[in-house]
């Protein structure tokens, strides 16, 4: 019983590790296991069934992600594949990754502030420029190049860069 539950452990794994793999189409240097979009996996006999969150409700890439998903466990040998969005709990930046959130600086989009540090009621008090390190820097536009990014520039050295938005 010991090995069967742990080749269902392991088949749960590869299935895991096969989603995890699938990059953000909007953000292409982020999976969305650094992103906090892939909630779950489970495997059933035969089937698979993944769980993911969008960063916001009517996300665009939602649709290209779980097709993603499919073709990235198909590639891994399942077959009978499940992709569910799952809305609530809403997707929070609190569920990214370290990784995810260091991915987004060295890309040149700054990352979100985690939620213990955030002070402001509406928006962001500070974001810290992905090029120079600057506190330094100004809201140019609150949409960004995708929904989910807010346009800013540094003061300091004078580049505009996105901003991940804070959810």
């Amino acid at each position: 019983m010991v090995a069967v539950a742990s080749s269902d452990a392991d088949l749960r794994r590869r299935a895991w590790d096969a989603a995890a793999g699938v990059t953000d189409p909007e953000i292409p240097v982020l999976t969305i296991d650094d992103l906090g979009v892939l909630r779950e996996v489970d495997v059933n006999g035969d089937r698979v069934e993944v769980a993911i969150t969008p960063t916001y409700s009517g996300c665009p890439a939602m649709n290209m992600i779980a097709l993603e998903i499919e073709l990235a466990l198909s590639r891994a040998g399942f077959r009978e594949i499940h992709v569910r969005t799952v809305l609530s709990p809403a997707w929070t930046t609190d569920w990214m990754s370290e990784q995810g959130r260091r991915k987004l600086k060295e890309y040149g989009i700054a990352p979100p502030l985690p939620a213990s540090t955030r002070r402001a009621l509406f928006g962001v008090e500070q974001v810290t420029c992905p090029q120079c390190g600057s506190g330094d820097t100004e809201l140019l536009s609150e949409f960004g190049s995708t929904s989910c990014k807010a346009l800013w520039r540094c003061k300091t050295c004078r580049e505009p860069f996105d901003y991940f938005k804070c959810h």
